[in-house]
């Protein structure tokens, strides 16, 4: 399981930054990278359903898919210099990082809302400063924000992981 949750959040990372930068880039797979970024979602709530059940798991995969299409459009809206529709795009994002640590509480005792809130506006935080590197064409900062992106991400599974453990020590023996 813990392997699981880490692979899946690699994999987010990995995927979001794919999709960032056929994005900002107009590159021929941006599609594909899309649809592929868009399998994450599934997949969290596919391995949610073992411990909390398909209701829980769907509701997962439902906030998760949320964040990452207004993703896009917030990337669209800074691509095109939309400033307006970029700024209202992104209160909606950090509502929906604030909606998922929200649930993410409610299903888990052992998860505190105010932890996955930081969490989460830290890692949108980050992401958005990706986009506005390669938007910006500043290239020699983008590893460096990939790799704290990265590493808070397994933060993240790692939080998850101890919370799903300590709710559901029996499945861990």
């Amino acid at each position: 399981m813990s392997n699981k949750i880490r692979e899946l959040w690699e994999q987010h990372t990995t995927w979001t930054r794919a999709a960032i930068v056929s994005l900002v880039f107009g590159l021929p797979d941006v599609d594909f990278v899309t649809n592929r970024l868009l399998q994450n979602p599934e997949d969290f709530g596919n391995t949610f359903r073992v411990y909390y059940g398909n209701k829980i798991g769907s509701k997962l995969r439902d906030l998760i898919r949320e964040h990452l299409v207004i993703a896009a459009q917030l990337v669209k809206a800074a691509k095109a210099g939309d400033n307006k529709a970029e700024s209202e795009i992104e209160k909606r994002w950090y509502a929906n990082g604030d909606e998922i640590a929200a649930f993410l509480r409610s299903i888990n005792p052992y998860w505190s809302e105010e932890d996955w809130r930081k969490m989460y506006r830290t890692h949108l935080g980050l992401v958005k400063s990706e986009a506005v590197i390669l938007l910006t064409k500043n290239y020699s900062t983008e590893a460096s924000i990939y790799d704290k992106l990265e590493t808070q991400a397994l933060e993240m599974a790692d939080m998850m992981i101890q919370g799903i453990i300590k709710q559901f020590p029996e499945k861990f023996k």
